[in-house]
């Protein structure tokens, strides 16, 4: 590898807030807010919008769309068929 091309990789905190949960990792992102962890290090933090933990895929919990109220209207402007 060539030297001082490449980002620096060190731990970071990620934290999703819509579900109140961080975790410890390891990356090149950077922030200039930080967090006292579990361990009493301090460490940048990375707000997320969603994880794991909040992903509808992960939790089992799918949003329902209005597909009904979708088609009436469809139907009301463009005409039924047949």
């Amino acid at each position: 590898m060539r030297e001082g091309i490449h980002p620096d990789y060190g731990p970071v905190v990620f934290r999703d807030r819509a579900a109140n949960y961080a975790f410890l990792t390891h990356s090149t992102m950077t922030s200039e807010k930080t967090i006292e962890w579990e361990d009493g290090n301090t460490y940048p933090v990375v707000d997320v919008e969603i994880s794991d933990v909040s992903h509808p895929f992960y939790t089992g919990t799918a949003r329902v769309l209005d597909t009904a109220g979708r088609v009436e209207r469809f139907e009301r402007r463009y005409g039924k068929k047949g």
